[in-house]
């Protein structure tokens, strides 16, 4: 049997969800249900709200689809991950794309970096979360990812919690074997950090160094626009680790150079 059930749209809403309680529609939902997939009273939809799971509804209204009535959890709530995905901002296709694709590679949070190079300094935080609601009610996912406002990469690394793991993407690193590398890597809370077109500066490259846990990691011989390298940065890391982030770092851990 399919882990997952692709038969019936699947929609983030922000109501609880219960036998038998209805569960309002925001306008561009009932739109959405009503005029771009035609459903009708009483037909399936599966919901989730970040909080009780997935459910099996049905669509209440005559002509317009006005709520959601949940009949049955179809999966309990999973933890969310906790994987952070640190990225200079791009411009507005290549960022709709990349939050995308994060959501789909297992990112918990998403945390917007200004760095010195970086092009794009305003960002539609909105437009971001609709992009990461969208790929979660796409992919299965149970909780959409956070989306935080954007920092200074020198303000970053002055909250930085010492126990996280920072894998930093660098064209410069001299690591033959990345998976291998991640193999290596302590497990627990992580994030990944992928730089702006143009690279990070030595300044910045030399105070991602200093974090007390870091993994410096090459992504291969070619250079890679930001939104691949953040495709591919978070491949490996799933790949190799897994969902890593969903529990705290191990005490005896060692840093990794």
């Amino acid at each position: 049997m399919a882990r997952y059930d692709f038969s019936a749209p699947r929609l983030f809403v922000e109501g609880d969800l219960a036998p038998g309680g209805p569960v309002p529609l925001s306008k561009d939902q009932t739109h959405y249900l009503t005029h771009v997939l035609r459903l009708g009273n009483n037909d399936p939809v599966l919901a989730f709200n970040g909080r009780d799971g997935e459910w099996r509804c049905r669509v209440e209204g005559r002509k317009a689809a006005t709520a959601l009535v949940a009949e049955a959890r179809t999966r309990e709530q999973s933890p969310a991950a906790t994987l952070h995905l640190c990225f200079a901002p791009l411009k507005h296709a290549r960022l709709d794309y990349m939050v995308q694709k994060a959501v789909e590679m297992g990112a918990g949070v998403l945390r917007p970096v200004i760095t010195r190079r970086t092009q794009a300094a305003r960002i539609n935080e909105d437009r971001m979360r609709a992009n990461a609601v969208e790929a979660a009610e796409q992919c299965g996912i149970l909780s959409v990812p956070e989306v935080w406002a954007p920092v200074r990469l020198d303000a970053l690394l002055a909250g930085w919690e010492p126990d996280r793991l920072m894998v930093f993407c660098d064209e410069d690193a001299e690591v033959a074997d990345p998976l291998q590398a991640l193999r290596g890597a302590p497990r627990g809370a992580a994030a990944v950090i992928i730089g702006p077109e143009g690279g990070f500066e030595e300044g910045e490259r030399a105070a991602l160094l200093a974090l007390p846990r870091r993994l410096r990691l090459s992504l291969g011989p070619r250079i890679l626009r930001a939104d691949t390298a953040a495709v591919a940065a978070l491949a490996l890391v799933g790949a190799v680790l897994g969902d890593i982030g969903r529990g705290d770092a191990g005490e005896d851990d060692p840093a990794v150079a």
